[in-house]
């Protein structure tokens, strides 16, 4: 068995900012919809990458099939290579007018890549740690072609997607194990 991982880094970034946010309490907010409707995150938190990488793949080198993480960063950022150096191979795309574009389809594209060529369904499993309706149509795809797609996102994920994956793993009791060490309480 082998475990093939795709994150979706802003959509998992941003939104854990949006939970640190209401478990702190920030002008508070209280819920995911507040959070939302107001624009509240907690500009303070991050991810420890190390730890996703491991509780996304686990720690057995011989069952990680490949960990992929997509983003858009800033020109220059040498962030990517500190999250290189955890273990994922990073796919970046430039932002289009201040926005993020091409991740998504990037994302879908590899995962239907991989699963015609290097996945088996039989004994592999997907983790897309992505939590928007924008991957639907790939989940929809995969596990009605019997593959296992688990999908590692906060509890605020679409339901739909929550749903459609043969597994959903709700990351918000792992927030605090997940934080980056300068973020996590004394």
């Amino acid at each position: 068995m082998k475990i093939f991982t795709y994150v979706d880094n802003s959509n998992l970034f941003i939104e854990g900012r949006r939970l640190s946010a209401i478990n702190k309490r920030i002008d508070g907010v209280c819920n995911i919809y507040e959070a939302i409707n107001l624009k509240i995150f907690d500009n303070d938190w991050y991810m420890d990458y190390g730890r996703l990488h491991e509780f996304l793949c686990g720690t057995e080198k011989s069952e990680i099939g490949g960990t992929r993480l997509w983003g858009s960063p800033p020109p220059k950022d040498t962030f990517w290579d500190y999250v290189k150096s955890k273990g994922f191979d990073v796919q970046t795309y430039e932002r289009s007018k201040g926005k993020e574009k091409k991740v998504d389809t990037a994302i879908a594209y590899q995962i239907g890549k991989d699963s015609g060529k290097i996945i088996d369904k039989e004994n592999d499993i997907i983790v897309i740690a992505a939590g928007d309706k924008d991957y639907m149509p790939c989940i929809d795809d995969l596990t009605n072609d019997g593959f296992r797609v688990h999908v590692a996102f906060w509890g605020h994920a679409a339901r739909e997607v929550q749903e459609a994956a043969t597994k959903f793993i709700n990351l918000d009791p792992h927030q605090d194990y997940l934080s980056a060490f300068w973020c996590r309480p004394q």
